[in-house]
């Protein structure tokens, strides 16, 4: 909750926008780039973000104490962590060059998957879902900041819809 304030990102009973997807997606990448400035090296910087900040100063401080090397390899890290970093520096070389281990990743298209659309003052989900030609699993799963079912007018966040849905949807909704 503390880094989300710090992150602009409110929480209540309606609404939690540690959940959406856009708005928690920005914050993320903020705070990844204060954890890069801060720590100077995206290694640390990524188990400052698994781990916590204050968790890895205090392992490199006891390192620097110690007369020890300061980089990630070297710090003692909880196996979460030691293996979270590693993990997502593959994942980066196999999106960038899956050829080279062999891998064929299915085409992703360079458009916008999703729009966001500003609601009317109240609506029900399921007539969102319905009026966006969606389940109401999946559009619960595009916009799972709403904690209810019944979207009041103290929340403003915008729903999430495919853009492929998108024709129409805002004038069905009003």
């Amino acid at each position: 909750p503390e880094t989300a304030n710090k992150y602009n990102l409110p929480q209540n009973n309606g609404f939690d926008a540690r959940r959406d997807i856009i708005a928690s997606t920005a914050a993320a990448l903020d705070y990844l780039q204060v954890l890069h400035n801060l720590f100077g090296d995206w290694h640390l910087a990524l188990a400052a973000y698994n781990w916590g900040e204050n968790q890895i100063a205090r392992v490199i401080e006891r390192n620097r104490a110690r007369g020890l090397p300061l980089d990630f390899a070297s710090l003692a890290l909880p196996p979460e962590t030691r293996s979270y970093v590693p993990r997502l520096m593959a994942v980066k070389r196999i999106v960038a060059a899956p050829s080279l281990f062999r891998i064929v990743l299915p085409p992703v298209p360079n458009q916008p998957y999703f729009i966001t659309v500003t609601r009317p003052a109240t609506v029900d989900i399921s007539l969102a879902a319905r009026l966006a030609g969606m389940g109401v699993e999946e559009f619960k799963a595009l916009n799972p900041a709403h904690n209810h079912p019944l979207i009041n007018a103290t929340g403003t966040m915008p729903f999430v819809i495919p853009a492929e849905r998108a024709e129409g949807f805002s004038e069905r909704l009003d």
